[in-house]
């Protein structure tokens, strides 16, 4: 592996870091950031600041507004922009409108690419991804996918509840995945649906109260109550649903590692800098061992978290589906993530557990990354599941 970056990208990573530096850092204080999420007019704003300065939905082809960004190129630019708080959103690149994306334009035909892709490229509009379930519904095992849909007149109409749907207030549209009602237990037949937010059917019943708070719309119970759908509105093929998701999952799991990868970065500068300039026992805080082997250790585990995310993403450029690399990636990165940040606040001591510091935020902000898109205790299985198909051959 060449780990040069071309020179565009190198350019195009600078000027992110700039962009977050002198526009986005100053704003993280507005009061227009709320336990739910940054307030779509913000959003908007941010948008409007990243189109100008030609940051705007960078991993995009062309054709839909982007600059066409290998997953390679988007390792970089992605954690130059996670390194604000505000960054992702911003330009465009958070979850899960940024995943959307990219399933709209693999799966989506030129009807719904230019219904629902383009306002999304050029961040008119907000999306959301209706998967998880509550119990006994789908989590991490899709296949208890509870939400159903039967054929109707012109198309179907679908029934179940969801909850977790991130962004679900406010978003235009959401796609959603349910099963056929005909399909036997334990072996559901998936299919991904198209709807606008708010056609009748679609009843959001509540935000719910979680630790973070960086994504507009907060996190929703949803319920689709005999939501009418109509064929045109297939995304893709019907029955294709999981198929499908992996196509999403893979390539979203890895922009998660790059994102967070920012923040975490930004955790340690900032604990880095506070144990070089605070004293404690007659010299700087970095120079007592306790404090200066962990922010050592901060170092490794965000070497090793750059180096897996651009293994994965090369995968993903060679043209493989890169499952297997996506699941390394992201228990190595979710977990070596929280390492650093947990080890960032413990070095800032009483400092880091408020409101004043970064830290403390991004604490919140990175946890529940172990969990979403698979926590670590199913990849593990996958992985050793792959290791054990491996041994049988």
């Amino acid at each position: 592996m060449d780990f040069s970056l071309p020179p565009e990208v190198a350019e195009l990573k600078a000027r992110t870091e700039a962009f977050v530096r002198d526009a986005l850092i100053p704003l993280e204080r507005d009061p227009r950031q709320t336990p739910h999420g940054p307030t779509d007019e913000l959003r908007r704003e941010l948008n409007a600041l990243a189109r100008g300065a030609g940051l705007l939905s960078p991993h995009m082809p062309r054709e839909w507004g982007g600059l066409g960004l290998s997953h390679g190129a988007k390792a970089a630019v992605f954690e130059a922009a996670g390194y604000g708080l505000l960054g992702p959103l911003a330009l465009n690149i958070a979850a899960p409108d940024e995943g959307n994306m990219h399933l709209l334009e693999q799966v989506a035909d030129e009807r719904q690419k230019r219904r629902w892709l383009a306002p999304l490229a050029s961040a008119e509009v907000r999306s959301c991804f209706a998967m998880t379930e509550p119990h006994p519904g789908a989590g991490a095992d899709p296949a208890l996918l509870a939400t159903r849909y039967r054929k109707a007149a012109g198309g179907y109409v679908i029934n179940g509840t969801k909850w977790l749907i991130t962004g679900a207030d406010g978003a235009a549209f959401t796609i959603i995945m349910a099963r056929d009602e005909e399909s036997p237990e334990g072996q559901p037949r998936a299919t991904m649906f198209l709807a606008d937010m708010d056609r009748p059917g679609i009843v959001i019943e509540r935000t719910l109260d979680t630790i973070d708070q960086s994504f507009p719309g907060g996190h929703c119970v949803v319920a689709f109550q005999d939501l009418f759908v109509p064929e045109e509105d297939v995304l893709g093929r019907e029955g294709e649903g999981f198929r499908y998701a992996q196509v999403r999952l893979a390539p979203a799991r890895l922009t998660h590692c790059m994102r967070w990868l920012g923040a975490a970065r930004r955790a340690h500068d900032v604990a880095t800098d506070y144990a070089r300039r605070r004293h404690a026992f007659g010299k700087p805080l970095i120079d007592h061992e306790g404090v200066g082997f962990q922010l050592a250790d901060n170092e490794l585990d965000i070497h090793t978290c750059r180096l897996v995310t651009a293994h994965a993403a090369w995968v993903l450029d060679q043209g493989q589906k890169g499952r297997h690399e996506s699941s390394v990636a992201k228990v190595i990165c979710s977990e070596a993530i929280w390492r650093v940040v947990d080890r960032s606040m413990q070095v800032m001591g009483g400092l880091g557990t408020t409101g004043d510091a970064v830290v403390e935020r991004i604490f919140r902000e990175v946890r529940p990354f172990r969990i979403y898109d698979g926590p670590s205790e199913v990849h593990r299985w996958s992985i050793a599941r792959k290791l054990a198909r491996e041994g049988a051959r």
